[in-house]
């Protein structure tokens, strides 16, 4: 798939009348087939290998190294479902619920006030953040834009709408307690999280069972972050921030793919 992808990708940017050409003159871009490009873009994301150390054994840059994960990622990244699709798919299939839940990608620190918004107090450094749904077994099934590391999680929600999409799908989730006050219905809460102690107010031993019950529920959603930090590109995000949606949609697209092979 990521070869025909590849492939598809390569005959829409130079066109079918220079490939010929392309072939004539050694064109870096099609200096390798498809599957061999696909390979190499996979160890890029999955290891975090450098550009440079790609280059050597395959004779080409690595700018074109860099031409090619930017393709690939572009490629996948569309094929990410949009949060109203996919929330519907999941009703239609029989689903209640979902599990939500926030991240953050670590980053590289810059320089400048710019970089000063992706530090995160709750983490104590900088990255991006974003939010990420599952489904009861803790597959993922949409992930939002990347935002700047000391966005709080109901924010990132309010702006995605999730609690509308939720409502229009008929599916409730279950989110841990940063996302107090994002679901104000006490009467028909569709977003529910659990029990909140504070200086005035103690956990009974009864709110404690259920925070347990709760905990248990959630945790395929931990599992679902995991399968996507297996890719290790993301274990302190080199690339340019503004490319971190893309990024991080294409490896939503090919972590499902792994599971469901």
């Amino acid at each position: 798939m990521l070869a025909q992808g590849v492939g598809a990708g390569s005959q829409g940017r130079h066109g079918a009348g220079e490939e010929e050409d392309g072939e004539e003159i050694r064109s870096r871009w099609r200096i390798l087939p498809p599957g061999k490009i696909a390979v190499i873009v996979l160890a890029v994301l999955r290891h975090d290998q450098r550009l440079a150390d790609m280059t050597g054994g395959n004779n080409v840059s690595e700018s074109t190294v860099r031409r090619w994960r930017d393709e690939l990622i572009g490629l996948l990244a569309v094929q990410a479902p949009r949060l109203d699709r996919a929330l519907k798919k999941i009703a239609r299939l029989g689903g209640e619920v979902v599990l939500i839940d926030g991240t953050l990608i670590p980053t590289q620190r810059r320089t400048g006030k710019a970089d000063r918004r992706n530090y995160s107090g709750k983490h104590r450094t900088h990255g991006l953040h974003f939010l990420a749904l599952t489904d009861e077994r803790g597959r993922l099934v949409w992930i939002s834009a990347a935002r700047p590391g000391r966005t709080h999680d109901n924010t990132a929600a309010r702006h995605d709408h999730v609690l509308v999409h939720l409502r229009a799908a008929g599916l409730g989730a279950l989110a841990d307690l940063g996302f107090r006050g994002l679901d104000n219905d006490v009467r028909d809460p569709v977003i529910v999280t659990g029990f909140h102690a504070s200086r005035t107010h103690k956990l009974t031993v009864g709110e404690k069972d259920a925070n347990r019950v709760f905990a248990i529920g959630r945790a395929p959603v931990e599992h679902g972050f995991a399968h996507l930090k297996n890719w290790r590109i993301l274990a302190k995000l080199r690339i340019d921030p503004a490319r971190a949606t893309q990024l991080l949609r294409a490896l939503l697209v090919l972590t499902n793919l792994e599971i469901n092979r």
